[in-house]
Order: structure tokens, then C-alpha cells, then sequence
């Protein structure tokens, strides 16, 4: 579009300009912020609402792509040795994450964000050589085993609250007509099974158990530590109890419909089922803590502009909650978000785990070999049991 009025006057052009002064400006062009994350489905329809809110309010354009962890393993060291980044802001486990900020592939967010804003821990996931790197997000507590309350009701069933009541809880669950197994048993990369033995681990060995294996103070093969499997685990998978490992959301599907009595699982489950009203969960007896799952963003130190790419971290960590948690499917990390937000069932996880010690994903939080070794030799326990000792020793060759 031109600025000038032009004339054919005498057969000549004239060309008067149409207004005094310098011509105007073009308007800025908006940031593009290029952001990954790992969620499909459920989980992922409940972040699009986050983005759109994100983009009205912080002017910027977010495309985005999903990026399993599996894939960044593998894409993440040939991008970073190019020096280059798939997405600008990322979601990724803490192992991969330490590894990428200990070669200097991530900004530092140790000024920009407050510890003391977060629940204990949660900016805290990946601190390397005392500087923090992860923006912390929604946490997804792995509170226990659900079950369906209308099926609990039409069956009569017992709540345990002791081990004996957990046994007779699986023995009346085998008996009813149409059920599989009483344990759904979740499966896919290998991360279902190590949840609910990190469960078992903790209810029996005790917080303390489960940070010394993770800091390799104790030892896959110790008296303790078998005793856990070959007392309370070994037995239930030889008795048929765990079913057969099945894709989790398959698993998911079909303990709902009923195939299966209960499923250890995370608190993402609420925003994947009909009615999460219908949800109830309880722990092993004698739990004293939970493992929570932070899903945390880093930004790249390639980011093409990274004061945007670090301004939606930083309010994806607060507002960007806000409007996530609301939604079901997960807790906040941020303290300023009030439980009072959640749907009931996000409610009765929080009264279900008050007062329990927080505790990092054991597997995430040393990843690497051993993520992959403990992930691999759990599948193959849940087929043959028999074989515990040589799994605890092949868990040990790669532990910390």
C-alpha cells in the first residue's frame, strides 16, 4: 500500500504524500516460542486451554510439538552437539535434564526462580553444581491403588488397613465372576511396574529405604531390600494376583470396565476415566511417603528467543498451573494455588496424602543405564518371579 496520492496532471505524474512526517512503523512481529512435551490424548487436551491462555496473555505464538522421553534420549546429544535445540522450551525427566545442563545445553533459572514459592523439592529436581535448571509445573502424586467406589459398594469390598486385609482383599477379588487378575499390571516403556514396587518399597523398608537406594547408600541385593520382594511382592505375582502386563491406558480401559479389581497408578488417571467422582484409593499399610512426579520445564540455552522462551517457563509455573489443575488430572507445585480449585477427586488425593514425606521418582531421579536396566528387569520379574535374585544382582550393576 503506498503513502502517496499520485496525479496525472498536464500529462505529467504528481505524487503528494498523504500525510506529514515519517511513514509509520510496521508493527512488531510476535515471539515464537517453540515448546515440547510428552502429552498425549487426555493429558494432552487438558494443556491446550493452558496455551491458549498463555498466548493471549504473554503475546507471543507457541508451536509445539510432542516428545516422548524415549525421543529425546535419542535426538537430544546429536541436537546438543550441533548446537541446537528440537524446541526452545522443554519438558524431559531429570536424568536427561542433568546431563544436558552439566554440558552447558540449558539456562540456569537460579535467579528467576523462588524455592520458597513451591512445595518442598519441586525447584529442586535438577540442581547441577549448586545452580538450579527446572521450572517446575504440575506434579502427578502416585498416591496408591484406585479402585471404583460403585464397584467396592456392589461388592461388599474392604478397604484394607492392614496387610491381612490386603491379602483377603485380593483373595475375594479373584473369586468374582469375570475377573482377569485383582492387580492390573500397567506396562508400555517399562515406568507402571517400577512405580508400584517403589510403592511396596516404601511401605516396607520405609522412606529411608528408598532414598538409599536412590543415593546408592543401600544395596539392590541386601537382605532388606529382597525381603521386600520375596516377602510381599514375589508372592502376589505367584499367585496370579498382578495380572499380565498390558499398555497402561489398555490396563486402564479394562480395569475400569472391570476386568481388574485395582490399579496402582498415578493421579493422572482422574482427567483419563468416565467420572472421577467414582475414584477411591488407598496405600499399602504403614506408608510414610509418596512419590510425586514433577513435570518440570527447562529452557534451552539455544532458544531463539530465549527472555520469551524463559517468560512462558515462568508463567507456565504459576498462572499456566492455575489453569491446569483446575481441569483434574494432577496437583500444583505452586504454593499460591489453594486445593480449594481442585475436583473432588484431586481433593481426596491431597487429604490422602497430608502430612506423608515427598519423595522424588526413584528411576527418574538417577535415569541413565540404570533407568532403563530397572525398567527391563522388573517386566521380566513380572513374568518370572522365580528368577529374583539374578534381577536384584543385574538391578545392582547399574545402580548408583
Amino acid at each position: 500500500m503506498t503513502n502517496r496520492l499520485v496525479l496525472l496532471f498536464a500529462g505529467v505524474l504528481l505524487a503528494f504524500p498523504l500525510f506529514a512526517g515519517a511513514a509509520p512503523e510496521e508493527p512488531d512481529e510476535i515471539p515464537t516460542v517453540r515448546l515440547s512435551h510428552s502429552w498425549t490424548g487426555a493429558e494432552g487436551e487438558l494443556f491446550e486451554p493452558v496455551l491458549a491462555a498463555a498466548e493471549e496473555e504473554l503475546g507471543i505464538s507457541i508451536t509445539t510439538t510432542v516428545l516422548r522421553h524415549e525421543d529425546l534420549v535419542t535426538l537430544l546429544p546429536t541436537q546438543w552437539r550441533a548446537e541446537r535445540s528440537p524446541a526452545d522450551v522443554m519438558a524431559m525427566r531429570p536424568g536427561l535434564a542433568a546431563e544436558g545442563a552439566q554440558q552447558g545445553h540449558l539456562v540456569s533459572v537460579t535467579d528467576r526462580i523462588d524455592p520458597d514459592d513451591f512445595v518442598p523439592g519441586a525447584a529442586e529436581v535438577t540442581v547441577v553444581n549448586g545452580e538450579r535448571y527446572n521450572v517446575p509445573y504440575i506434579q502427578k502424586t502416585k498416591p496408591g491403588f484406585w479402585y471404583r467406589r460403585s464397584f467396592a459398594e456392589e461388592h461388599g469390598l474392604v478397604i484394607p488397613e492392614t496387610w491381612d486385609e490386603f491379602m483377603t482383599l485380593l483373595e475375594n477379588l479373584d473369586q468374582l465372576d469375570g475377573m482377569d487378575a485383582p492387580i492390573a499390571s500397567g506396562n508400555g516403556d517399562g515406568w507402571p511396574l517400577t512405580d508400584v514396587v517403589e510403592h511396596f518399597l516404601i511401605a516396607f523398608g520405609g522412606p529411608e529405604m528408598h532414598v538409599g537406594l536412590r543415593e546408592g547408600e543401600i544395596s539392590w541385593t541386601s537382605d532388606a531390600v529382597r525381603e521386600v520382594f520375596a516377602e510381599r511382592i514375589v508372592p502376589l505375582l505367584e499367585e496370579g494376583y498382578f495380572g499380565e502386563p498390558t499398555e497402561w491406558t489398555t490396563a486402564l480401559e479394562r480395569w475400569w470396565a472391570g476386568d481388574y479389581g485395582i490399579y496402582f497408578m498415578g493421579s493422572w488417571i482422574t482427567g483419563m476415566v468416565e467420572d472421577p467422582e467414582d475414584l477411591g484409593v488407598f496405600m499399602l499399610p504403614g506408608t510414610e511417603a509418596v512419590v510425586s512426579h514433577v513435570d518440570s520445564w527447562y529452557v534451552s540455552d539455544y532458544a531463539e528467543n530465549r527472555d520469551a522462551a524463559l517468560e512462558l517457563a515462568e508463567w507456565l509455573a504459576t498462572e499456566g498451573q492455575r489453569i491446569h489443575v483446575q481441569q483434574g488430572g494432577a496437583t500444583a507445585t505452586y504454593v499460591e494455588i489453594s486445593p480449594d480449585i481442585y475436583p473432588p477427586a484431586e481433593q481426596r488425593i491431597a487429604e490422602a496424602t497430608a502430612g506423608l514425606e515427598p519423595l522424588v521418582d526413584l528411576d527418574d531421579a538417577i535415569g541413565g543405564e540404570f533407568q532403563s536396566t530397572f525398567w527391563g528387569e522388573l517386566q521380566l520379574l513380572w513374568v518370572r518371579p522365580g528368577q529374583l535374585d539374578e534381577i536384584l544382582e543385574t538391578i545392582e550393576e547399574d545402580a548408583p
